[in-house]
């Protein structure tokens, strides 16, 4: 079972004074809602590159901002079939202190939720070519009609970070990557069906970080150029980075 660093979590003073301009005592407790983001990595080029959108300045929640796809989970995406399944040390990281539920399914359909996301948001599909009679609603009906199936062994759980109190919409997100090989198809229009990013681009990760981005983006950002550096094949067993609020302080603990 995955546990955290001998040593303590380590209070972020830059997340903790971002935390604290945001806390809001008058708004009411609110349980974080599971969510998944994916970063796909394009290696082809001298430099990695990511892929980020802007979200549409109509959002109620960060609007205008640089993201990755993703969003919140939803209940269609625990009965996707899938044409391999998660690394065993993956699935054991994304159990660790699983709030709202630790079960296999809801493990896998964290994932499912990133790939989904992907395609409703960038229009593209990850998978496999394969073709399941179980693959059906909602937009795993595209999905259905290219005969792609999901695969979720390439897939790497690299950071988790919970929303802080005190906001009207709290997210417990797992964040996912995945190279750009394991794109099977793109729609033509180059963006998702849901319109929801705009200005979609792939880039380095400097120029990520140049962006006008959520605090928490720039910090996944930060750990993923590191993690280049230090394990380029993204091992499963690397600690995962895990933000989250201890009293008045973000940390940053390991999983």
């Amino acid at each position: 079972m995955p546990t955290r660093s001998s040593s303590p979590p380590i209070p972020h003073p830059e997340l903790t004074a971002n935390a604290a301009n945001f806390h809001d005592k008058n708004q009411p407790t609110t349980r974080p809602k599971d969510a998944a983001t994916l970063i796909i990595l394009d290696r082809e080029h001298a430099e990695p590159k990511i892929l980020m959108g802007r979200r549409h300045m109509k959002h109620r929640f960060m609007p205008g901002k640089f993201v990755f796809p993703g969003g919140r989970l939803d209940a269609t995406d625990r009965f996707v079939p899938y044409a391999s399944d998660l690394h065993p040390h993956v699935m054991e990281k994304l159990r660790y202190q699983a709030k709202n539920g630790n079960s296999d399914t809801r493990m896998r359909a964290l994932v499912m939720c990133a790939v989904r996301e992907t395609y409703e948001e960038a229009g593209l599909f990850l998978g496999t070519k394969g073709t399941d009679k179980r693959l059906k609603g909602g937009d795993w009906e595209a999905f259905k009609e290219r005969e792609i199936l999901p695969n979720l062994a390439p897939f790497r759980f690299i950071a988790r970070a919970v929303t802080p109190p005190g906001r009207t919409r709290r997210f417990d997100t797992r964040f996912f990557a995945v190279d750009s090989a394991h794109i099977a198809a793109r729609l033509p229009e180059e963006t998702g069906p849901t319109g929801e990013l705009e200005d979609l681009h792939w880039l380095t990760i400097p120029d990520a970080c140049n962006l006008d981005l959520p605090r928490i983006t720039l910090e996944i950002l930060t750990e993923l150029e590191a993690r280049l550096i230090r394990d380029p094949d993204f091992t499963p067993k690397e600690p995962t980075p895990y933000f989250y609020m201890i009293g008045k302080s973000m940390v940053r603990a390991e999983i």
